[in-house]
């Protein structure tokens, strides 16, 4: 929770660690939310990791439950 800017704007995080908060998912959402929400200018940079971030774990969600889906209902 902590390593999502909800609270905080990125900005207050020095530049040499912003990198860190970019691989976070909600990190792009949320702070293009806040920059639709006060007319600040999108960070794409930001979204678009955040998007391929959480299609790489979409699409190893899928193959993992794909893989595991015939044992699934034996081990519950």
């Amino acid at each position: 929770m902590y390593a999502t800017p909800i609270i905080y704007p990125i900005s207050f995080v020095p530049e040499r660690w912003r990198w860190v908060l970019v691989l976070n998912p909600l990190t792009g959402i949320i702070d293009g939310f806040r920059a639709a929400l006060f007319s600040h200018p999108i960070a794409w940079s930001e979204l678009g990791v955040s998007a391929a971030i959480s299609l790489t774990f979409l699409v190893y969600a899928v193959f993992s439950f794909k893989r595991m889906e015939r044992e699934f209902a034996d081990i519950i």
